[in-house]
């Protein structure tokens, strides 16, 4: 007959399960640790203020202080908000986010003087 162990088990770890809203941004889909970095320069830490923001004025404010950001960070921080691919933003959705951030850098300007 087997006897039953006197040791204690060892709890199971549980999976910690982070809100989306606060779950790192390089962990969203279509970013990783570059993008979060630079999100991160422009003050931009979660998934919530990103989504606040959007992807067009979260993408102008990360241009102003990083000038080698490309449109595939816009892409990608649209992917990441909708849910898409980045690649299937860049062909489906690329004209209304290229005219989006036209009227963004447009606001963003001043006034010229004639």
């Amino acid at each position: 007959m087997v006897q039953p162990s006197t040791r204690a088990q060892a709890p199971t770890p549980k999976a910690v399960v982070v809100p989306a809203e606060t779950a790192p941004l390089a962990s969203l889909a279509n970013l990783g640790p570059k993008s979060a970095a630079f999100l991160a320069a422009a003050g931009i830490h979660t998934r919530e203020q990103l989504a606040a923001l959007g992807s067009v004025a979260a993408f102008a404010k990360v241009k102003q202080l990083e000038p080698r950001a490309s449109l595939n960070l816009l892409w990608a921080l649209e992917g990441a908000l909708s849910g898409l691919h980045w690649r299937v933003v860049a062909s489906e959705h690329r004209t209304s986010l290229l005219l989006a951030l036209e009227h963004q850098q447009q606001q963003a300007r001043p006034p010229s003087i004639r």
